[in-house]
């Protein structure tokens, strides 16, 4: 079952995925945050998973990676954030609730009955909305650095936040991109605990040369900001929720995680210390134990 395979849905959109682990086993889909593909998630963390006797599931979401780019006509993030700001709907060519779509129905074609649901930053939102829209299909919730898009959480514009919100140069080579990118993660990232510079480096150039697309990540940032407040959706959530957040993210505050996790019926908390908005691998083992044994005791 290893290896990439690339699926086309009913609405059309295609998703590359990778499927991994014992093939009855219990399904965990993984669900990747703004601009990253799956190769994103660290390896490390996927066979932590698969050893403890889960089946994988992570693909690339609509407008990253390998799968489908979304046509539509040039938009201007920061146009929309000011018209955000006065309270002027966002001009989104989709929205999160469509990429919540893309990610049943990738269960559907790989006919999954239900799946423990994990998402990270962007990805723990459109988790967020399976587990509300789809109850029958998700086994269990784990929403990681992520929000409830409560209104005091979209503007936090930290040196992190703009960072990311920055252009790299215009024309760019493939040298300033990687310098770019290695600013932004450096930023975002948890202080004391990320790896060499070169691995940093040779990570992100990997991403680099599989795909590149900052119109499609600024279409997937339009529709997080399109998709607004979910707590009252969250308040509907009736499967075991588990929220986990980094202690120093600098990126999504961990008042964020907190606030989430307080409109999900009976969820659970995990602050996580050290850890700010990327996985580091000296945490990656108290992730696996913390993802595994909540999704254990969903099944029990």
């Amino acid at each position: 079952m290893n290896g990439l395979s690339e699926i086309q849905l009913q609405s059309g959109v295609r998703l590359v995925y990778e499927d991994a682990g014992p093939a009855q086993a219990p399904c965990i889909l993984m669900i990747s945050g703004l601009g990253q593909q799956l190769v994103d998630w660290p390896d490390s963390l996927m066979t932590g998973l698969q050893s403890r006797g889960f089946r994988t599931l992570r693909f690339d979401n609509r407008d990253c990676g390998l799968s489908s780019r979304i046509d539509s006509a040039s938009v201007n993030v920061r146009t929309e954030v000011m018209r955000q700001m006065v309270g002027l709907p966002v001009r989104a060519p989709y929205n999160l609730t469509d990429m919540a779509d893309d990610a049943a129905g990738l269960l559907d074609a790989l006919n999954i009955e239900s799946a423990h649901v994990v998402g990270a930053s962007m990805g723990g939102m459109i988790a967020q909305l399976v587990a509300a829209g789809r109850a029958h299909r998700t086994r269990s919730l784990t929403s990681i650095m992520s929000s409830s898009g409560a209104t005091r959480f979209r503007f936090h514009f930290t040196p992190a936040v703009r960072a990311l919100m920055t252009p790299p140069p215009r024309q760019a080579s493939q040298a300033q991109l990687l310098d770019h990118l290695e600013r932004i993660w450096t930023l975002i990232g948890s202080p004391g605990l990320q790896g060499p510079r070169q691995a940093l480096r040779a990570r992100l150039q990997a991403s680099l040369e599989r795909a590149h697309d900052p119109a499609a990540t600024a279409r997937q940032l339009l529709a997080i900001m399109a998709n607004g407040d979910r707590r009252p959706l969250l308040k509907g959530i009736q499967v075991p929720s588990l929220v986990i957040h980094g202690e120093v993210d600098p990126l999504v505050p961990i008042a964020a995680g907190r606030d989430t996790a307080a409109h999900i019926p009976g969820a659970r908390f995990i602050g996580v210390a050290g850890m700010g908005h990327d996985f580091p691998e000296p945490l990656i083992a108290g992730l696996v134990n913390d993802i595994t044994r909540h999704c254990q005791q969903a099944d029990a």
